[in-house]
């Protein structure tokens, strides 16, 4: 983005921060894990990396879906829904270097929809708000979903360790 452009939008150049940083953070947690590292469930409860991975993916294309632009896999992430049962069977599981893959390509259409953003853009109300917030728009749904994808992204270094993997970020 032009310096211009990014002195018009200086919020847009936030989120496309928090998205690029998010993006890094779960590469280098990523990096050096198997199929079957992506699939250990941590005890007593909660969701194996892969589907932490696969929901995050999801989320991204939903968004990227409200800014105009084309999801990257869409319906084949039912399984990563918000809500959904545990990932325990691994033949429910996409391959993570799979999934990995499509977060990539989703980055970079992500990062196209948030530079094409203005302020008449981001103070649009969502119709169809996550939270049900009636006075949702996409500033204040964007400012979530980066929070969220953070939470997450953070949680893959956890899950890294429980995989029994060293931790990647120092």
């Amino acid at each position: 983005m032009t310096e211009t452009a990014a002195a018009a939008h200086p919020q847009a150049e936030v989120f496309r921060h928090l998205a690029h940083i998010n993006h890094k953070v779960l590469h280098i947690n990523c990096e050096g894990l198997s199929q079957q590292d992506s699939l250990v469930q941590p005890e007593p409860a909660g969701n194996c990396l892969n589907w932490v991975v696969g929901h995050m993916v999801n989320v991204q294309d939903k968004i990227i879906g409200m800014l105009g632009g084309q999801p990257v896999m869409g319906d084949a992430l039912a399984r990563y829904e918000r809500g959904s049962a545990p990932l325990t069977d691994a033949a429910q599981a996409l391959p993570l270097d799979e999934l990995l893959a499509a977060w990539d390509e989703s980055a970079t259409r992500l990062d196209a929809g948030l530079a094409g953003l203005t302020p008449e853009v981001l103070d649009r109300q969502v119709p169809d708000s996550p939270s049900k917030n009636p006075d949702e728009t996409v500033r204040t749904l964007l400012g979530s979903v980066m929070f969220h994808q953070g939470y997450h992204a953070g949680q893959t270094g956890l899950l890294r360790r429980i995989a029994g993997k060293p931790g990647a970020i120092p």
